[in-house]
C-alpha cells in the first residue's frame, strides 16, 4: 500500500470514527464516546465537524452529510446504515466476516475502529520520517504530494499528526501552506520548530514575539544570581563554569529555535545589540557570547563558520575557564585583532561586546592583576610588557562597546596612555606603603619609627578611579585582592575612595555582590566601631537610599554577618536601613528575614562560624629582597 492510499484509507477509517460518533447522538447505533469528546465544548465540535465534513468532500470522501441525505431519502435505514459502513469502513474483504465476533465480546466498532486507524497512523508517521531521512533523491517530492492531499485534513485532530509529520520533514514547506500554518494560532502552535523557523526566518516580528520572553528570562536569572542568597567567595556569580552556563534552559532553547538557520542567528545578534544599546544591560553581551559558544559545542558549522567572532570568542572561552590568559593565547587573540582589516571594522562592534561580558571581563583585570604582580617581582616597568598591554587593550575595547556600537564609528578606543604611567605606578605605590608598614611592624621596638599607617591615597589613583573606565575597573578588582589578603589596613584606607567612581562602578551589582563575599572573611573584623565605621558610613550608607541596589546587597550581606557585627552598631543599621513605603518587595523581604535571625539570634546565639581556608586564585610570588623592591604579593 503507498502512503497516498494509507491517507485515504485513515480518511476512511475516520468516516467511521466521525459516523459512531454522529450515530451515539442519535442513538442509532450503540457507540462510546472517547475521552476527549467528553471534554471539548458541543460547539467547538461542531465547528471541527464542520471542517471535517468539507475536507472530507474535497477530497471525495463521504461524510456525516452523506449519511444524513442516504437516511432521509431511503425506506429502510437500518440496511442504509450497514450500506454505508460495508462502503466507507475498512475496505477488506476477510475482514467483514470477523467483525461479528466483535460484536458477540460487546466491542463497539468505534473501538476497533479507533485501534486500527491509530496503529496505521503510527505506521503512516514512522513511514514518513523513514522517507525523509532517505537518500531517494524524488523523497521530498513524495512529502510534498502526500502534504497535498493530507493537508485538507490538517484540523482534524486524528490525522493533524501526520500532517505535521510531513510538514516537519520537509526542508522548504510550499509557501501557501506556510501562510495558512501562521494565520491559524492553534495550527502554529502545534507544528514542530522546524516548521517554525521557515515562517520566523521571513517575520522578523512574530520571531521577536518568541524570542523576548526567553531574552527577559534570561536577564532575571541573572540578576537572581547576583542577587542570590548565598555569600561566599568560593562560589558566586563567575564560579560556574561556561560550559555549565550554555546549559542553561534559555541557551539551550534559542539553540533549538536558530538550528542551522543563519538568519535566524542574525535576528537573535540583532535584538541583543538593541537592547544592549538600550538598557546597557552588560547580561546581554554574555548570552551574544554564550550562544556562539552553544552552537560551536554542537558544531552547527553553517553558522560558526560565518561569523568572523567565532574562533576569538572560542580562544577567549578557553580563557575564561582557567580564568586567565596565558602567553600563548594572548599571541592568538591579538592576532584576530590584528587581523581586522579595513573595511571589515563592523566586526569590531561584536568583539567589543564579547569582550564587554561581565566574565570576560573578569579575566581580563584578574589576568592583569597577575601580570602586575610578576612585573613587580621582577622590577620592571608596566609600559614594557606586551602581555599587559595587550590586556588593557582588550579591557579597554570591551569597556567601550556601547560607546562603538551606539555610534557606529567601529574604531578601537585610544588607551590613555598616563594609566600606564600615572595610574599604575600609584596603585602600586600603595602596594608599597602597605608593605613597609607590615616590615616596620615586625622589627624590634628599639628599631621601630613612629611611622603610622597611611590613610591617604595618591591623587593620581583617585583621579582615576573618577575619570577613566579601564583605571576603574582596575582599581575595583585591586579593593577585592585586598579583601582576599584579609588586609584590614588597607581596606579601610580604599573603601572610602570608591565612593566616587566612574559612572558610579563600584555600586554596580556585580562589584557588590563580589565585595560582599569577600568581605565575609573579614567577619571578625565587625567587631569593631572602625571597620564598621568604614565599611557602612564610609561606603555602603553612602548611596543605599538613592540606590535600591545597594540597600539590598547590604542587607544581604548582614543576612550572614549580624551575628559578627558590633551589637550597638547592628542596632543603629537595623534603624537606618528600615524600607521605606516605596521600597520593592525585594528589600523589605530582606529586611524582614533579617530581623527575624536577629530576633532568633537574641534567643539562641549561634555557634561561631570558621572561616574557610581559601586558595586565593593569585599565586604569590617570591621576591628577592632589596631596599627598592616589596616582598609580598600584590
Amino acid at each position: 500500500m503507498d502512503l497516498s492510499s494509507c491517507v485515504f484509507l485513515q480518511a476512511g477509517v475516520s468516516v467511521g470514527w466521525t459516523l459512531g460518533y454522529m450515530l451515539s447522538l442519535s442513538n442509532m447505533v450503540p457507540a462510546e464516546s472517547p475521552g476527549m469528546m467528553k471534554t471539548m465544548p458541543s460547539g467547538a465540535w461542531g465547528v471541527i465537524l464542520l471542517f471535517i465534513c468539507i475536507a472530507l468532500i474535497a477530497l471525495g470522501i463521504s461524510n456525516g452529510e452523506d449519511l444524513k441525505e442516504t437516511l432521509t431519502n431511503c425506506t429502510e435505514p437500518l440496511k442504509a446504515i450497514d450500506q454505508f459502513q460495508m462502503e466507507n469502513g475498512i475496505l477488506l474483504p476477510t475482514l467483514q466476516s470477523a467483525l461479528p465476533f466483535l460484536d458477540l465480546h460487546g466491542t463497539p466498532r468505534l473501538e476497533f475502529h479507533q485501534s486500527v486507524f491509530d496503529e496505521l497512523r503510527e505506521k503512516l508517521m514512522e513511514r514518513v520520517a523513514i522517507i525523509a531521512e532517505g537518500k531517494d533523491e524524488d523523497r521530498y517530492r513524495k512529502l510534498e504530494e502526500l502534504l497535498e492531499k493530507s493537508f485538507p485534513l490538517v484540523k482534524m485532530p486524528s490525522i493533524q499528526p501526520v500532517v505535521m509529520q510531513v510538514l516537519k520533514h520537509l526542508p522548504k514547506v510550499p509557501e501557501k501552506k506556510l501562510k495558512m500554518v501562521m494565520a491559524d494560532k492553534e495550527l502554529y502552535k502545534m507544528c514542530a520548530v522546524e516548521v517554525k523557523r521557515q515562517i520566523w526566518q521571513d517575520n522578523q516580528a512574530l520571531f521577536g514575539d518568541e524570542v523576548s520572553p526567553l531574552l527577559k528570562q534570561y536577564i532575571v536569572e541573572k540578576e537572581a544570581a547576583l542577587f542570590s542568597s548565598d555569600l561566599s567567595i568560593l562560589h558566586n556569580f563567575f564560579s560556574p563554569s561556561p560550559k555549565t552556563r550554555r546549559q542553561g534552559e534559555v541557551v539551550l532553547k534559542l539553540t533549538q529555535m536558530i538550528g542551522k538557520n543563519v538568519k535566524l542567528y542574525d535576528m537573535v545578534l540583532q535584538f541583543l545589540r538593541t537592547l544592549f544599546l538600550r538598557t546597557r544591560n552588560v547580561h546581554y553581551c554574555t548570552l551574544r557570547a554564550e550562544l556562539l559558544m552553544s552552537l560551536h559545542d554542537l558544531d552547527i558549522s553553517e553558522i560558526c563558520s560565518v561569523d568572523p567572532c567565532h574562533k576569538f570568542t572560542w580562544c577567549l572561552d578557553a580563557c575564561i575557564r582557567e580564568k586567565f590568559v596565558d602567553g600563548k593565547r594572548a599571541r592568538e587573540l591579538q592576532g584576530f585583532l590584528d587581523g581586522v582589516r579595513k573595511g571589515q571594522e563592523q566586526v569590531l562592534g561584536d568583539l567589543s561586546m564579547i569582550l564587554c561580558d561581565p566574565f570576560a571581563c573578569n579575566t581580563l583585570v584578574l589576568s592583569i592583576m597577575r601580570n602586575l604582580q610578576e612585573l613587580l617581582s621582577q622590577d620592571a616597568l608596566p609600559r614594557d610588557s606586551p602581555d599587559l598591554m595587550l590586556l588593557l587593550r582588550m579591557l579597554s575595547l570591551g569597556q567601550g562597546a556601547w560607546d562603538m556600537i551606539d555610534s557606529q564609528v567601529f574604531k578601537e578606543p585610544r588607551l590613555e596612555l598616563e594609566v600606564v604611567t600615572r595610574f599604575l605606578p600609584a596603585m602600586m605605590s600603595v602596594v608599597v606603603d602597605d608593605h613597609t608598614f607590615t616590615v616596620e611592624q615586625k622589627l624590634p621596638s628599639e628599631e621601630k619609627s613612629s611611622l603610622s599607617y597611611p590613610t591617604i591615597l595618591p591623587d593620581a589613583f583617585n583621579r582615576y578611579l573618577q575619570e577613566n573606565r579601564v583605571a576603574c575597573e582596575m582599581g575595583l578588582y585591586y579593593v577585592l585582592h585586598i579583601a582576599k589578603l584579609r588586609n584590614k589596613n588597607a581596606l579601610q584606607r580604599l573603601l572610602p575612595a570608591l565612593v566616587e567612581t566612574y559612572n558610579d562602578m563600584a555600586f554596580s551589582d556585580i562589584f557588590l555582590h563580589l565585595l560582599t563575599g569577600h568581605l565575609t572573611l573579614l567577619s571578625d573584623e565587625f567587631g569593631t566601631e572602625e571597620f564598621c565605621s568604614v565599611v557602612f558610613d564610609g561606603f555602603l550608607l553612602t548611596s543605599f537610599s538613592s540606590k535600591e541596589n545597594v540597600h539590598r546587597h547590604t542587607l544581604r550581606m548582614l543576612l550572614h554577618l549580624h551575628h559578627k557585627v558590633l551589637p550597638s552598631y547592628m542596632e543603629t543599621l537595623t534603624k537606618t536601613l528600615e524600607p521605606p513605603k516605596q521600597c520593592s518587595e525585594p528589600v523589605k523581604e530582606l529586611y524582614t528575614q533579617l530581623m527575624e535571625k536577629l530576633e532568633a539570634h537574641k534567643k539562641s546565639p549561634p555557634p561561631t562560624d570558621e572561616t574557610p581556608s581559601l586558595d586565593l586564585g593569585l599565586h604569590p610570588v617570591t621576591v628577592p629582597t632589596t631596599t627598592s623592591t616589596p616582598t609580598t604579593p600584590l
